[in-house]
């Protein structure tokens, strides 16, 4: 028989199925093994478009390691147990939190860094975190571990295009924000900043994707000594300490 696994999955073709059918505010990513042939994969795979979820095709191995040993039948479904709200909802309360900034990540892809920033984001009084569907860290698992317990508290927004999301966020009143090099952006500490805000942070190789950054004021930090640079998780933190210190006066 298929299985529920833990709280981060859930296996096999009907159990994935119903959970489709019930809803999908709790499915993060959906992972089908290669060739897989049927009906009800047929189904599956047409309940995620209607719910505009991605999906990926991989091999056995890689159904076999996130199962953990259960019978999945090449689906597995990765939850985020605490569910993604709609990203109107999100930027409708964000002006009431503590610090009424949220934080959107382009394509950042290392799982601890995003629970890192979760943690810092939400002990900040943070108001949320936006995550795109495509090229984007898992939020279980790892994620979960890192941040504490903050990613169960935290709203966060999935949504199918970063830069359409910053759009809206503009459109609402907010100031956008990105972080870039000490030659590229305005120094941190003197840069005259604004809330609400929303603050756009990249993936950590390539940073955020021009079509995202022209969108945004960029910020830098600069560096007291010679050196290479800082973790985004790091960059992020410190960023996110200077609009603390603007939203408590």
């Amino acid at each position: 028989m298929s299985e529920r696994g833990g709280n981060d999955v859930v296996m096999g073709r009907k159990p994935v199925l119903e959970l489709l059918a019930q809803g999908a505010a709790q499915v993060d990513s959906l992972l089908v093994q290669r060739d897989l042939r049927g009906r009800d994969v047929s189904q599956i795979l047409d309940a995620c478009k209607r719910a505009g979820l991605r999906w990926s095709v991989v091999p056995r191995a890689v159904l076999d390691k996130a199962a953990e040993g259960g019978n999945h039948q090449g689906v597995v479904a990765r939850i985020f147990s605490p569910g993604f709200m709609d990203l109107g909802d999100l930027l409708s309360i964000a002006p009431q939190a503590p610090l009424p900034l949220v934080v959107f990540l382009d394509q950042v892809q290392d799982t601890g860094n995003v629970g890192t920033l979760a943690r810092t984001l939400y002990a900040l009084g943070g108001a949320g975190l936006v995550v795109g569907r495509h090229n984007a860290a898992y939020l279980g698992g790892v994620a979960s571990k890192a941040s504490a317990g903050a990613l169960a508290l935290l709203p966060v927004a999935k949504v199918a295009n970063v830069s359409n999301a910053l759009d809206a966020a503009v459109e609402r009143g907010f100031a956008a924000y990105t972080a870039l090099s000490a030659a590229e952006g305005e120094s941190v500490f003197t840069a005259r900043l604004r809330l609400p805000a929303a603050l756009v942070l990249g993936n950590e190789d390539k940073g955020v994707r021009p079509g995202v950054a022209k969108r945004c004021a960029g910020l830098s930090i600069p560096f007291g000594r010679p050196f290479d640079s800082i973790n985004v998780a790091q960059a992020g933190a410190i960023i996110l300490g200077r609009f603390a210190a603007l939203a408590q006066g």
